[in-house]
């Protein structure tokens, strides 16, 4: 039910269309652009929409190496409706109509999105059913529920992530961690809750302090400023009960990694192709294919334990978008019981 997170194409082709755009906005808004349209209005007109509806959406999925049907005629859409805006209308002339198709399907596109999303709440006691009967931790579990009873698509992820943030920073506060021989913590020998607990403090100290000053200049302003941190208060909430709740948690055939709500991790124990365990190889500096699910602290925190793949896994990060990573590394607070559990489990797989 993840959106998937793709490496960077080669950047001539964000260079190309950047000038594919720059070009079109040079041609209808400066002088020079109308020299040029006064020989040939008509045929530069086409050559817009061509670029704007074909051109530039192949360029922008070839940077995302992201080249799929649907994305190629969400960005025809976009760029028709970009079209009606940048080209005037003396010039548009009888294309206008064209430019209506872009506003047809991106209408398209919210209904379906916003059918989704009902179909999520409709769905939500069933969701609910299915997410308890798994014996998965409920970070994991509410996900894989809302994939086996709606369709996957990046709206219904980003409300799934909404509503887990909901919960843990309202409905979890009764809830304890079970201790259990599977449950390893992440946290507890950090300084993370209490960074958690600071950015807290600062951010409503700075609520209280800006919010009254910047009142009595725009309101607009004052308003969603004081939107955004109480959002930023509750996400902050959520994450740390959602720390606190879901430690790594080794399963039948997987292990669970979590770090609140910024990123979770599935493993096989069979896509595990090396353990390394000896500080000198853990002293360096990560790359960035490695999946980091170590708590924030104070002082600079190493892992230890560092986990190779045999093939890219892949990691849920923020609103359900997914990135794959080639290694992972883990800082648990019972180095050598994890590391004991983590080598039976692979001589047993």
């Amino acid at each position: 039910m993840n959106a998937v997170v793709r490496k960077s194409a080669n950047p001539v082709w964000l260079i190309l269309l950047l000038l594919v755009l720059g070009s079109n906005l040079v041609l209808y808004r400066t002088e020079f652009g109308g020299t040029v349209l006064s020989g040939a209005s008509e045929a530069v007109v086409i050559g817009s929409l061509i670029d704007l509806a074909i051109v530039a959406p192949l360029l922008f999925l070839a940077w995302r190496r992201a080249i799929t049907l649907k994305g190629f005629l969400f960005g025809s859409a976009s760029g028709l409706i970009v079209a009606r805006f940048l080209i005037p209308a003396e010039w548009l002339g009888s294309y206008t109509p064209i430019t209506y198709i872009g506003f047809a399907a991106e209408g398209a596109l919210i209904l379906l999105e916003l059918v989704l999303v009902v179909s999520l709440f409709v769905y939500l006691p069933k969701i609910i059913r299915t997410t308890r009967e798994d014996q998965k931790p409920l970070l994991f579990a509410f996900p894989a529920a809302v994939d086996s009873h709606i369709r996957s698509h990046p709206i219904v992820h980003a409300f799934c992530s909404e509503m887990l943030m909901f919960y843990y920073a309202f409905g979890a506060w009764k809830k304890k961690p079970l201790p259990a021989e599977d449950a390893f913590t992440l946290h507890r020998n950090t300084s993370h809750m209490a960074m958690q607990l600071m950015l807290i403090h600062a951010i409503i100290i700075e609520t209280i302090g800006i919010h009254w000053w910047l009142h009595e200049k725009s309101l607009v302003l004052s308003i969603i400023l004081l939107i955004l941190n109480v959002y930023s208060v509750i996400y902050l909430i959520g994450d740390m009960q959602a720390v606190r709740l879901t430690p790594a948690v080794f399963g039948r055939d997987r292990l669970y990694l979590s770090l609140g709500m910024s990123k979770r991790m599935e493993i096989r124990y069979s896509d595990i192709a090396e353990v390394v365990t000896e500080e000198e190889a853990l002293s360096g500096k990560l790359s960035k294919d490695t999946a980091e699910f170590i708590a924030r602290d104070f002082e600079e925190a190493r892992p230890r334990v560092l986990l190779k793949l045999k093939e890219p896994v892949y990691a849920t990060l923020l609103m359900g978008i997914r990135r794959p990573y080639t290694a992972v590394a883990v800082r648990t607070d019972e180095k050598d019981r994890f590391i004991r559990r983590l080598k039976n489990e692979l001589d047993c797989d």
